[in-house]
């Protein structure tokens, strides 16, 4: 039997970058909406049950499969994102999506792909590594809700370790990244009623303003990143929607906020929270209105790489691309991930892959963009950060 090696490795998934690339093409070409995932999941269950995969359901649109190797070990989750956004395809080419107003404006086409074409790779070689590796296609990271049905269901107890990539078009291709800490913000998203008493504006001491109400709780929520938390401290308190009133003279009897918190920390996010609630609360009262409905989403926690795994990452990175093509202090995002709710359960890293090339303009649009693209040179590089920090965590390659 040919040895194993990281050479014999990286040929091999070369050898399958067309496999990979038709995949993610595919899946570009068919775009579904958060929790409505139905084709994109029944093609990646077609793709593991040819690769002798086993998988177990997780939600509607969610798989976990499993890949035991030669002898009991460590359990790692590799994890991909599957879900697209409700956005036009503006690129023009040949796999734009078919899928009216919806695309795959954030790569978690590529990401599915490249999860696939690893699970190719550890499927072939599961008699040379001892342990377990299991491979979580997850369903609406794009509106926080997949990551739970994996974590709730059960799925990410006693794991040992989790592993994530994102592609990202403001890193060059043929960049990896891996850095330490926090990463990603925390996201939730709050609603609030304000409810007051309708009277005509001329009588408006008759009345309870709701509107006004309303707008003095949004003025006041901007002052908790201003004075309240320290600005070495990075949080966002944003309001996008004030909705109230029914006509020019009449005193709004109701009025609706709807916002969002975003912090890199556990406690930072949990005394923002708190304070929002206070803050309406009192303002609220102030204007003799009260706050009829208080409402949070929990959307994501803050995303926190551990120290030892992101070591290990930047680590097998740098065998990957050289060590000067590894990034390892890579700018926070106030963007979240929830990818965030695996590493609650277990230690782990959230890489990123470069897909920008420097040539070619159609690949350096931003995330969340309806002209945005990918220099597909980049699926390789994730397919093989997958495979071999996998393989290199359970033992098989020196760490």
């Amino acid at each position: 039997m040919t040895t194993l090696t990281k050479q014999s490795i990286q040929a091999e998934i070369q050898q399958n970058t067309d496999e990979v690339i038709a995949l993610r093409r595919h899946f570009h070409q068919y775009p579904e909406a958060s929790l409505k995932e139905f084709e994109t999941i029944k093609r990646i269950k077609e793709e593991l049950n040819k690769l002798g995969i086993p998988f177990e359901e997780v939600g509607e649109t969610g798989v976990l499969g499993t890949i035991e190797g030669a002898k009991p070990g460590k359990t790692i989750i590799l994890r991909a994102d599957i879900d697209a956004l409700e956005l036009e395809d503006a690129t023009g080419k040949e796999y734009q999506s078919k899928n009216p107003g919806l695309n795959h404006a954030c790569g978690h086409d590529g990401h599915a792909a490249a999860l696939l074409g690893a699970a190719k790779v550890l499927k072939n070689h599961q008699d040379d590594f001892a342990g377990t590796i299991k491979l979580a296609f997850q369903p609406a990271e794009e509106i926080g809700a997949g990551a739970c049905q994996f974590v709730d269901g059960g799925f990410v107890e006693n794991i040992d370790q989790v592993f994530g990539i994102h592609l990202d078009s403001s890193v060059p291709v043929g960049k990896l990244v891996a850095t330490k800490g926090a990463t990603n913000a925390s996201c939730d998203i709050f609603k609030i009623e304000v409810e007051g008493l309708s009277s005509h504006v001329a009588q408006p001491n008759v009345g309870r303003d709701a509107l006004l109400s309303a707008a003095s709780i949004v003025v006041e929520l901007q002052k908790i990143a201003a004075r309240e938390v320290s600005p070495l401290d990075p949080i966002v308190v944003g309001i996008g929607v004030l909705d109230a009133g029914t006509r020019y003279n009449i005193v709004a009897n109701h009025a609706r906020i709807e916002g969002t918190v975003r912090a890199f920390s556990h406690e930072t996010r949990a005394f923002v929270l708190k304070r929002v609630e206070e803050i309406a609360n009192q303002i609220a009262e102030a204007h003799r209105t009260k706050i009829s409905s208080f409402h949070i989403h929990d959307a994501a926690g803050p995303l926190i790489n551990d120290d030892t795994a992101t070591e290990l990452a930047q680590k097998v990175a740098a065998e990957i691309v050289g060590s000067e093509n590894v990034v390892t202090d890579h700018t926070k995002s106030l963007g979240a991930d929830d990818f965030a709710d695996f590493l609650l359960k277990a230690p782990g890293v959230y890489g990123r892959v470069g897909t920008r090339n420097l040539d070619n303009p159609d690949t350096q649009y931003g995330h969340h963009h309806e002209n945005f693209d990918i220099d597909e040179a980049g699926l390789a590089l994730a397919t093989e950060f997958h495979v071999r920090y996998a393989l290199t965590y359970l033992n098989l390659f020196e760490s």
